[in-house]
């Protein structure tokens, strides 16, 4: 008598690893965000910049699942790093990525005609493969209607709708991984011309219901993307979103200062008065707390873009700048790199992998540090916050707010004028080709996760370079300790204090001090060390731990306005972190990009700062 063994249940069954595959403007990370919710790691792929995002989830009966986020493509056929990964993880052949067992293509309903393309290349792949019809919400609300079953037919694999931004809108997809699914049917045949076969399934699949949808989107295109208004409509939201970064943030930013005083105060009660309080307290809690404070600003400036980002905002803006960038002998395609670098320039520069002419790309690149990241708030935010009123201009405008949107539009002005100075033998125009995706409500849990995973980033930076170069520039400035019998200020014996003095005729023409020189040497590895830097420099020999609170009304006594806008100017040009360096020699292959980024920045701040220090005190007397 022979016995069968039943089949596993789903839960008892071997994890599932899917990957995540679609056209950009699909809503695939949005879908991404939703299955796996906080449950997902960032990284790169080995020996590249493309970055890699993994996560779980379980299904509804239980199954483990791993999923992959790959990054977008509109063909098989790679032109970039970013594409040939996708490629090679679908086909199954990346040199580090396991096979995926089931390729989930997620479709966007609203533009299926698009998207539908690159769904049956991956068909012709022949793997397990499961369809998500997403945005099935907006289809219909544009008056589309998508015949689902017949669709499925027709492609002859399992298809199912879903709504990434919405809560349970990936219902669904989570109960078709619980069942088995076969691998793609037999590929089409050879020399298939799949534009014929995506205009022949449109045609058996899609109606038209209504036109109401259509017809707003297209008045609202007619203001986003007029030459005049559609300017004026960006540069409001721009306006808006740097007077945010002060006026939103600021209770936060209390809140986050008090806390760290605490903390400060408390530990400094539980050790004995001497070296290891001084490094606990000045050192560890003061340095991580003067840039702590500044997380609200960054991920208010994070939460603006990423909403551009997610309401299909941004290329529209791309498209619109284009005549604006082509002054600068650049296209549109540059626009979405640069304003990513606001946030970061390691992704900006990483996101020019999308720009098709080589020429453009590398002076991107080259431009992308000069875009105000949001390592240089905390230092914008100190010295405004020191030198600068905080009050109102006609009773509505933060002037505060109203200087650090000209310190970024100073940024933008001198990346235009770089741009065309590099690019003033080859002024060719390319033609800007861009999809313009449907209009959308930003989906509040994407957004979260995406701010959230912003947020640990910053923090694993102050709990690791951060905090490090602190502690290295409190033992600088604390050792050796003053000679018996020394009059002047202990930091003035001290290996900071020595190696301060020795930079300081190099800087004294731009009105800088020992203290500054001193500062900028460890905000090369991170922007943002400069000012728990300057803390640290400042506060040794304090009593009280609330360095950041100190240093404010400090630097307004001891420095002069010209000094604090020659700063200011110095941060606006001078090299971001090493990091930065890093990733251009990576994705340009070359160090003498490395250093022509380095001069030409370098030279324009020390250029900037010295007139800006000079032509500041001839103002002031």
């Amino acid at each position: 008598m022979s016995t069968q063994t039943p089949p596993l249940a789903p839960s008892q069954a071997a994890p599932l690893r899917v990957a995540l595959v679609g056209n950009p403007n699909c809503g695939k990370t949005a879908l991404f965000n939703q299955l796996t919710g906080s449950r997902q790691k960032v990284a790169n792929y080995a020996g590249v910049t493309v970055e890699r995002k993994a996560g779980r989830l379980l299904t509804p009966a239980g199954r483990k699942v791993t999923v992959l986020d790959l990054p977008g493509t509109y063909s098989l056929a790679a032109t970039s790093p970013d594409e040939a990964v996708t490629r090679d993880v679908c086909r199954g052949v990346y040199k580090s990525e396991p096979a995926p067992d089931l390729l989930i293509s997620v479709v966007a309903a609203t533009n299926l005609r698009l998207h539908l393309r690159f769904m049956l290349e991956l068909r012709q792949l022949g793997r397990p493969m499961l369809v998500v019809l997403n945005m099935v919400d907006a289809m219909r609300k544009q008056g589309l209607d998508i015949d689902v079953p017949r669709l499925q037919a027709e492609l002859g694999v399992p298809v199912v709708t879903a709504v990434g931004v919405k809560r349970g809108g990936a219902a669904n997809l989570l109960a078709a991984l619980d069942t088995p699914i076969p691998p793609a049917p037999t590929p089409l045949p050879a020399g298939t011309d799949l534009h014929h076969e995506v205009r022949r399934i449109m045609a058996l699949c899609v109606a038209r219901t209504s036109e109401r949808r259509q017809a707003l989107e297209e008045k609202l295109d007619r203001w986003v993307l007029h030459p005049v208004w559609g300017m004026c409509i960006l540069f409001v939201l721009l306006f808006i979103m740097f007077q945010a970064v002060f006026s939103w943030a600021q209770p936060f930013m209390d809140f986050l200062e008090e806390a760290m005083k605490q903390l400060g105060d408390f530990v400094g009660t539980l050790l004995p008065s001497g070296a290891l309080q001084s490094l606990i307290v000045d050192g560890v809690i003061a340095g991580a707390g003067t840039v702590i404070v500044f997380l609200p600003q960054i991920l208010i400036l994070f939460l603006w873009i990423l909403a551009l980002e997610e309401s299909g905002y941004l290329p529209r803006a791309a498209f619109m700048l284009d005549k604006l960038m082509a002054s600068a002998g650049l296209s549109g395609r540059s626009f979405i790199p640069l304003l990513s670098s606001f946030a970061c320039a390691v992704p900006g520069i990483m996101s020019t992998r999308t720009i098709q002419n080589p020429r453009d790309r590398m002076v991107t690149i080259l431009i992308a540090p000069l875009m105000t990241c949001s390592a240089r708030l905390p230092v914008y935010a100190l010295l405004i916050g020191a030198f600068i009123p905080a009050r109102r201009i006609g009773g509505i405008f933060n002037l505060q707010g109203l200087v650090l949107f000209a310190l970024y539009g100073l940024a933008i002005l001198s990346a235009l004028l770089v741009a065309r100075v590099m690019k003033r033998r080859d002024v060719e125009e390319h033609p800007l080709l861009l999809e313009l995706p449907n209009y959308r409500l930003p989906g509040l849990q994407s957004l979260a996760i995406e701010l959230w995973q912003r947020a640990r980033i910053f923090l694993s930076r102050v709990g690791s370079i951060i905090v490090t170069l602190s502690v290295i520039m409190w033992a600088l400035s604390s050792f050796p300790a003053p000679p018996a019998g020394a009059t002047g200020p202990a930091i003035d014996y001290s290996l900071a204090g020595r190696i301060g003095h020795i930079m300081l005729p190099l800087f004294l023409p731009l009105g800088f001090n020992w203290q500054i020189c001193v500062a900028l040497i460890p905000g090369l590895a991170a922007r943002e060390v400069a000012v728990s830097a300057l803390a640290t420099v400042y506060s040794v020999g304090a009593s009280e731990a609330d360095a950041a609170s100190q240093l404010t009304p400090l630097l307004a006594n001891q420095w002069s306005l010209a000094t604090a806008l020659s700063l200011l100017a110095w941060y606006v040009y001078a090299p971001q972190c090493f990091s930065t360096l890093a990733v251009i020699r990576r994705e340009t292959g070359s160090w003498r990009f490395v250093a022509i980024s380095a001069g030409y920045l370098f030279g324009l701040a020390y250029g900037v700062a010295f007139l800006t220090y000079h032509i500041t005190r001839l103002i002031t007397g």
